[in-house]
């Protein structure tokens, strides 16, 4: 039997899926807006997208493998967009994925635990891999939103002083949350796709790395020939 490597395997799975999508998003008619997580793995990335999306949350941990992929349609500023939630393994095998991933996307979000010291100095190299990956036109104006999820829990590692600091130098928004306790989750996801809509906005179609809905062109327009 022909022996099969898993991450060769789980990297063509994953193009096939992302080819599928954009070929899908070809026949949208409502904005779709890109929203990455990444961060640590065990932060919450899995339960903060699956609180905002499904409303439920278990304690049950299960690792992503790869990624996982949500939509959810909501209305920003009284105008209707689906968010496409991009929930992205926290282990060092899957960051090959990053390139094909990343590119596309309108808004990113730096997860960390507030818990966890570790997870949050490693969101300047999460960061700077999605900046290298993504490749964005205009990488200093690029929407990031910084999120340290756990508040509910008792003890705490980084502060909030802290966190907001360095958000403040990097030019990000910064939301605590509790994806068990859903404090927080829907406002931040709301800021994010208000911040993924303006970038949309200032990176129409002209730019090749946008993975945007086009409005469909009207069908059946008058023929401009003579039928006789």
């Amino acid at each position: 039997m022909q022996s099969v490597d898993l991450d060769e395997f789980l990297h063509d799975l994953f193009s096939l899926k992302t080819a599928l999508v954009i070929f899908i998003m070809t026949e949208w008619s409502t904005p779709h807006l890109k929203i990455i997580l990444i961060g640590n793995s065990g932060v919450g990335k899995s339960s903060f997208m699956t609180r905002f999306v499904d409303h439920r949350f278990t304690n049950l941990y299960r690792a992503t493998v790869g990624v996982d992929f949500l939509t959810k349609e909501i209305t920003i500023d009284k105008r209707s967009v689906i968010l496409q939630i991009w929930d992205t393994a926290g282990t060092e095998r899957f960051h090959s994925l990053g390139t094909t991933l990343y590119r596309g996307a309108h808004c990113c979000l730096l997860v960390f635990d507030v818990t966890s010291s570790v997870s949050f100095d490693a969101l300047e190299v999460w960061k700077k891999e999605f900046l290298v990956q993504a490749c964005p036109s205009d990488p200093s104006g690029f929407p990031f939103i910084v999120l340290g999820n756990k508040i509910d829990l008792d003890y705490r590692e980084v502060s909030t002083n802290k966190a907001q600091q360095w958000c403040s130098e990097i030019g990000a928004e910064y939301f605590e949350c509790s994806a068990k306790e859903d404090i927080g989750v829907d406002s931040t996801f709301y800021s994010a796709a208000r911040a993924a809509l303006q970038y949309l906005k200032r990176h129409h179609v002209d730019n090749g790395e946008d993975i945007q809905m086009i409005q469909k062109q009207q069908e059946n327009k008058p023929n401009k020939k003579c039928s006789c």
